[in-house]
């Protein structure tokens, strides 16, 4: 994504917490390498952080070397990480204080989306903030969304989330029951994928699931990481989630069987083994 940004042709200065790789990105794309989030961001006019959790996002933004000490008033801070809609708020509190402004923008796309520069990202903030951003966005996004409020972009990547869910686990069950009646699944999949049973996944990564490759894509553990902050937020709104903690229990599984890093969709192997009755 910042490699986008050097191509649009903007001054960009990276900080990563592995200080090796923000000094590797910085050589090779003729950009500025920092040992904090606070030197990154000074003299900046927007800055994107992409971190793993709340905690992270607090770290970077609000922390003793966070971002927030050192940029001016009028400046703007997108956050693409998916993290709760609590943490969305509270930065979007902070930097009201400060005069700054903040999108929480999680993104869905991948690692294939970052790389060809095609996310989606689903935006919270002000009509203001996301229209002053929205062009340096479309260095790396394809579909930019203004949803709504402060925690919007957030709730919306929940959405996301449980659909993402539902694709994965149906596929896997329907893969795993084709594959154990013994049938031609390339035959099948052909059959299936452009009618109304068609996903995303489906399209991407049955044909990786039927060949037991999933060494890519997005890891169960971040997937974990993901429906857990949709079940915590489905608490506080009174929302059922049947589907998310089904998900959910797939993918401990599969983090028990030592999978945590692999794409999402091995949950595939909870079906294909031999269980006892």
């Amino acid at each position: 994504m910042a490699g986008h940004l050097v191509n649009a042709g903007h001054d960009v200065h990276v900080f990563n917490r592995t200080h090796a790789k923000s000094e590797q990105w910085a050589q090779e794309h003729n950009g500025t390498g920092h040992d904090s989030p606070a030197s990154a961001a000074h003299g900046c006019d927007y800055v994107f952080t992409c971190v793993g959790n709340d905690q992270d996002v607090e770290q970077v933004i609000m922390g003793p070397d966070g971002v927030l000490n050192t940029l001016e008033s009028g400046s703007i801070i997108v956050d693409h990480t998916t993290a709760s809609v609590t943490i969305a708020q509270d930065v979007n509190q902070r930097t009201q204080e400060a005069g700054i402004g903040f999108i929480d923008a999680p993104i869905s796309g991948g690692q294939s989306g970052a790389e060809q520069g095609i996310l989606s990202i689903m935006c919270g903030g002000t009509e203001d903030h996301f229209e002053k951003a929205l062009p340096i966005m479309e260095s790396y996004g394809k579909t930019m969304t203004l949803i709504g409020p402060s925690g919007s972009g957030q709730f919306t990547k929940m959405v996301n989330q449980i659909l993402c869910a539902g694709a994965i686990q149906g596929a896997a069950e329907a893969i795993a029951f084709g594959l154990k009646a013994g049938l031609d699944m390339g035959n099948v999949l052909d059959a299936v994928k452009s009618g109304a049973a068609g996903s995303w996944y489906l399209q991407n990564r049955a044909d990786t699931m039927v060949k037991d490759e999933f060494d890519f894509g997005f890891a169960v553990d971040l997937m974990h990481k993901d429906l857990n902050l949709v079940i915590d937020q489905a608490k506080l709104i009174g929302s059922e989630t049947p589907l998310t903690n089904m998900m959910l229990n797939s993918l401990e599984e599969s983090q028990h069987d030592g999978d945590n890093r692999m794409d999402a969709t091995v949950i595939i192997r909870n079906y294909l083994k031999e269980k006892n009755d």
